[in-house]
């Protein structure tokens, strides 16, 4: 096979060589435009106050709370779970959970890989823990389980280590 035996040459893009500030001529300057229309309106994700929420400190286990506080604080949020945004009660639980998230997990009874918040998410969206849920009384139906740590990065705090449904859910809104 023959090779061609022109030299290669450099290709200038611009009309002539740039020369200390000069600018390019407007000539050799890409445009790219693109438009689209749709009849969906775009959603704003964002509260007018999104960054003075992104500041505050999420609302999770604090070094001061007693167990009883612990407990308090979780039901409380289940209670109002949907404010200020939907299942933040949820998330405030899931923050309060004791579990390694890369282990498979018992804290609602049977081995469950909660690591992922959906996964634990959807649980409470189930029939037996749904109740919890924006609850309006609590009568002890079931089994919330808090341990101090003591070491590593959470030692003195309360966490929430299981959640054990051990009676009647249905019963009218009750939390357990």
């Amino acid at each position: 096979m023959a090779l061609s035996s022109s030299p290669l040459r450099p290709i200038s893009l611009c009309a002539s060589p740039f020369r200390g500030r000069q600018s390019k001529p407007s000539s050799v300057i890409p445009s790219i435009r693109a438009s689209s229309s749709s009849d969906v309106p775009v959603p704003d994700f964002l509260s007018s106050d999104w960054l003075e929420s992104r500041r505050k400190r999420p609302f999770g286990p604090r070094l001061e709370f007693s167990a009883e506080e612990a407990v308090t604080c979780q039901l409380d949020a289940l209670k109002y779970n949907d404010q200020p945004r939907q299942d933040y009660g949820i998330e405030v639980m899931y923050r309060f959970a004791g579990f390694d998230p890369f282990e498979r997990s018992t804290y609602f009874g049977p081995f469950f890989d909660l690591g992922q918040f959906e996964r634990f998410r959807r649980i409470f969206h189930h029939s037996t823990y749904r109740v919890l849920l924006g609850h309006k009384e609590r009568r002890i139906l079931s089994s919330l389980w808090v341990e101090e740590r003591i070491g590593g990065s959470w030692d003195g705090y309360w966490l929430t280590e299981s959640l054990l449904h051990d009676g009647d859910g249905f019963s009218g809104g009750v939390a357990y």
